[in-house]
């Protein structure tokens, strides 16, 4: 969607500025626009579709050729839009005819250029470094007490102290993990309750947790880590500035072709650790925007004395 939406936009602003060179005056600019619209619209419609049905036979062509055929499929859209046009009445002489193929040369190089230019700012290295860096890492003082927890468990109940140093385990093991691939919504739940076991030990019945994921599809796949830093997030700023118990509500379902999930906490608007909660919404926002472009959103909200975080995604699954 994004490409897709980034494409319309370049091709409609080009051919405003190619009518606005044309024009002397308002009518002319008018009159302008509407004749480039004319061939620019149903070329750019046409190639779009084309290009989304020929995207896997094109992504293992070399990149000079699939270039050049990127250029031919527009010259032969353009051609034939134009032909269309004759036929219906309308005049193009031959003067009009190189004009149109010109512009849309031009704009096709102009397209081409902007997403090399936006692959080599996004390229796999530095999308990897940047995911790296905005990965979730446990705060500190969490791996401090989880250890505190396991040793006054060593005695008294061992079985449990084992479990949960296997959960601890899990946990690290899941940060140190290659996180350039998607990971199964399933297996991010099963992170998340490993990590809240862990954080049972420590704050006992202050901790509660609402599960809503009947509806959720478990093959979906989403960023690694995601889930994680959000219930992290819900307990450091919802549970443990209150003195009652607190309930961290999660829930996911899926609506048709996309993902949606809520997760809501207490709300405590005299102990909020305001930066590090926009630090970390802020890193999450960039992930998904790494992974899933404009199709992905993290908004927040207070709806009355809980804090709610609701993200949309794309379902996608593993193929």
């Amino acid at each position: 969607m994004g490409v897709a939406v980034r494409i319309l936009l370049l091709g409609n602003v080009a051919g405003f500025a190619a009518a606005l060179i044309q024009s002397r005056d308002t009518a002319q600019l008018v009159q302008q626009t509407a004749e480039l619209a004319a061939v620019i619209e149903p070329v750019l419609l046409l190639s779009l579709m084309s290009l989304y049905a020929l995207s896997k036979w094109l992504s293992r062509r070399h990149y000079v050729l699939g270039v050049a055929l990127v250029m031919l499929l527009v010259a032969v859209w353009t051609t034939l839009v134009l032909k269309l046009s004759m036929i219906t009445g309308e005049t193009t002489t031959s003067f009009g005819m190189a004009r149109a193929w010109i512009l849309c040369a031009m704009l096709t190089v102009i397209v081409v250029a902007y997403f090399f230019w936006r692959r080599r700012a996004y390229s796999p290295a530095l999308a990897d470094a940047r995911l790296q860096a905005l990965q979730a890492r446990i705060r500190p003082h969490f791996l401090f007490n989880s250890i505190n927890a396991v040793l006054s468990l060593m005695r008294s109940d061992p079985q449990r102290a084992e479990a949960a140093l296997e959960d601890l385990a899990e946990l690290f093991r899941a940060l140190m993990q290659d996180n350039r691939q998607l990971s199964t919504l399933a297996d991010e739940l099963a992170l998340c309750r490993q990590y809240l076991n862990l954080e049972q030990l420590r704050l006992g019945e202050r901790l509660r947790v609402d599960w809503d994921i009947e509806a959720m599809p478990g093959d979906a796949l989403v960023p690694q880590l995601l889930l994680q830093p959000l219930v992290e997030n819900a307990i450091y700023h919802g549970i443990e500035p209150g003195m009652d118990p607190g309930t961290v509500r999660i829930q996911i379902v899926r609506d048709r072709k996309q993902v949606r999930l809520l997760l809501s906490n207490p709300y405590h608007p005299d102990y909020q650790h305001r930066a590090g909660n926009r630090m970390a919404l802020a890193n999450i926002r960039e992930r998904l925007a790494l992974h899933f472009d404009v199709e992905a959103s993290l908004a927040t909200q207070v709806a009355g004395e809980r804090f709610e975080i609701r993200i949309v995604l794309p379902y996608r699954r593993q193929e």
